[in-house]
């Protein structure tokens, strides 16, 4: 069998058991003197050792080897660590990172190990003189000689376990590793049929006890239980997988799923989508009760299929959150500062689609937050302060969208200097005296506007927050900016739960049809039937004893046509504290839509954040809702 098919779960379960550890790293560079974190990271790189070896990583194996030796040393010493080899496992866990990307893609001779695990072979030299140096038995040694049928292994995998051959097939590579493996049953071939239900047994001739046999098999991962005898003076044994018993008791009910199929899955719910909106034009228009009754059956089962695979899709945010606390404390380290770092609502889900986009806009806030937004502790002293830091990274669920912030406890922007620059670069009107927050978001959202006044390799090229606005508002969202002298900064990011299927509310605009995601719609009201004022130039109107701008739909995209009537639909929309009216000829209903993505012609408004296709089979634009704020 062809083990390159499981690289996809190699690299999956070693990316989570890397992310551990450099949880956990950061947790003993904490509390030193703490025992559980370091054993831990030795579980991990374990782990990660056992299924590289199987999976012939040699160069992967070898560097979690000469970590693991380390890390067992420093276990069964109980003493706390020395910051230099702190940052040694640092290091290594990035290197290690890097060598299973590059075995996973077939370069794993373009690993850079060697001086890695040269530091981490000086180390132990240094903590433990009179230990002689292990052979790395890593790489399969030849066969041992040994006479005999050899031990009968009988395996049971987990129920819930992925790619049951694949794990069968790593099993018998590991035990390949310990010894001449013969007599497997069922074959190899059969591991690969559908039906195979994770239970194979094999003869071992092997020198090794059966406790390290044992070991060897389970440190695969999703076993239930191994069964061990024959060999002279061996009883039966059977062993329980770490973690559970061997009835099974406690079972997880989670199931790796490639993120393809899901997305496959969503492609086709969306052409459903439209095929049923079809379906129910048809029944409208034909007016017949068995017509009406299929519709209406037809359009409850997508539905309730709709909702499961959006579901499916949800992913916890930690999932991106959780590599953050390395990076700040890195660019910390970097910048000699002290950053204490938190992030709540970890639990809060998102769409894994919108989840993937949101690492890099989130890297450029957190890296500004701590270069720009946090001081010296010396200046943080002088300003009363505490000398640590504090950045804040939190999610939490607003109606049918997700508010993510970013706050941080420093200096704050100085307006005064931001205007300042922007009057010099004539990105504001000459008579401007001082920048209200959007105006301010604004200006640093230009490509290229950075304060700062040297380019280090932090940050000062001006591209952060530039980078992050092109981003977010990619996705449907938009960012918020609150500031205050010598307090600090928050950015606020809001986005939709869901990008593939939104429900929306059609408005029509002369000829035209126009999608506004519900998400951001907070009411509706009627052009001229309301008291109208104006405000910053602009005309507005007085809704619940607040004033609203208004923006006329027809007048921004340029419709010519019959002149609208004197009344007409208000759609309100609201993105955290700001509101805009966008007065529309008429409103159509409301409807669930499929957002494709659409590449705007070069000039068009930057107001339409996708396309869509009507029932009809007529597309129509969707408008961006944070473009009409």
């Amino acid at each position: 069998m062809d083990l390159s098919q499981y690289a996809e779960l190699f690299l999956a379960e070693s990316r989570e058991h890397l992310s551990a550890c450099n949880q956990l790293l950061l947790e003993w560079e904490r509390r030193p003197a703490a025992p559980e974190p370091v054993g831990g990271i030795f579980r991990a790189v374990h782990t990660v050792k056992g299924m590289a070896a199987t999976m012939g990583y040699a160069r992967v194996a070898d560097l979690a080897h000469r970590m693991e030796n380390l890390l067992d040393h420093l276990r069964r010493g109980g003493q706390p660590p020395a910051d230099d080899i702190i940052q040694l496992l640092f290091r290594a866990t990035d290197a290690l990172e890097k060598a299973v990307d590059l075995a996973v893609a077939g370069r794993e001779r373009d690993a850079d190990v060697a001086g890695v695990a040269a530091d981490l072979d000086r180390a132990m030299a240094r903590l433990a003189p009179d230990k002689p140096r292990e052979e790395h038995e890593v790489v399969a040694a030849p066969p041992p000689d040994v006479g005999g049928g050899g031990r009968l292994i009988q395996v049971v995998l987990r129920p819930e376990a992925q790619i049951k051959g694949g794990r069968a097939m790593l099993i018998i590579r590991k035990a390949q590793s310990l010894g001449a493996v013969q007599g497997i049953a069922p074959s190899p071939a059969a591991f690969e049929a559908e039906d195979f239900d994770g239970r194979f047994a094999f003869r071992l001739d092997s020198a090794r006890t059966v406790a390290e046999i044992e070991a060897a098999v389970r440190s695969v991962g999703d076993v239930e239980r191994v069964t061990t005898s024959g060999g002279e003076g061996d009883d039966e044994r059977m062993a329980p997988a770490e973690g559970g018993a061997a009835g099974g008791a406690g079972r997880s009910r989670h199931i790796r799923v490639d993120l393809r199929r899901l997305d496959s899955l969503m492609d086709l719910i969306g052409e459903l989508v439209t095929t049923r909106g079809r379906l129910n034009d048809l029944a409208s228009e034909r007016k017949d009760p068995a017509i009406d009754d299929v519709a209406i059956q037809v359009s409850r089962l997508s539905a309730d299929l709709q909702a499961e695979i959006i579901q499916a899709r949800m992913t916890p945010v930690w999932q991106v959150f959780d590599r953050f606390p390395r990076l700040v404390r890195d660019v910390a380290r970097q910048l000699d500062k002290q950053v204490a770092f938190k992030v709540e609502g970890k639990e809060i889900e998102l769409d894994r689609a919108i989840l993937d986009e949101l690492g890099d806009p989130l890297v450029h806030l957190l890296r500004n937050a701590v270069d720009h937004g946090i001081e010296a502790p010396a200046e943080r002293k002088k300003r009363g302060k505490k000398p640590e830091g504090e950045i804040v990274l939190s999610a939490v669920r607003e109606r049918s969208s997700v508010a993510i912030s970013i706050t941080d406890d420093g200096r704050g922007i100085d307006r005064a200097q931001v205007l300042a620059k922007a009057l010099r670069e004539g990105l504001v009107e000459p008579h401007t005296e001082s920048l209200s927050d959007d105006q301010l978001l604004r200006v640093l959202a230009r490509p290229g506007f950075s304060t700062a006044t040297q380019v280090t390799n932090v940050s000062g090229r001006g591209v952060g927050i530039d980078v992050a606005m092109t981003k977010i508002r990619a996705l449907g969202g938009s960012i918020e900016i609150r500031t205050q002298p010598g307090k600090g900064t928050s950015f606020v990011l809001r986005l939709p739960v869901t990008l593939a299927i939104v429900r929306a509310l059609i408005a029509a605009v002369g000829t035209e049809r126009y999608a506004l995601p519900l998400t951001y719609v907070a009411e509706t009201a009627e052009f001229g039937a309301i008291a109208m004022t104006t405000m910053e130039g602009r005309e507005a109107m007085v809704l619940h004893d607040r004033v609203v701008p208004l923006v006329h739909l027809r007048n921004l995209l340029s419709v010519v046509g019959d002149a609208p009537a004197p009344r007409r639909p208000v759609i309100v929309l609201e993105m955290g504290e700001r509101r805009t009216g966008v007065v529309v000829d008429g409103m159509l209903g409301q409807q669930e839509i499929v957002v494709k993505g659409f590449e705007a012609p070069q000039g068009t408004l930057p107001v339409f954040s996708g396309a869509t296709i009507m029932g009809d089979g007529v597309p129509a634009l969707i408008l961006d809702a944070a473009g009409l704020l």
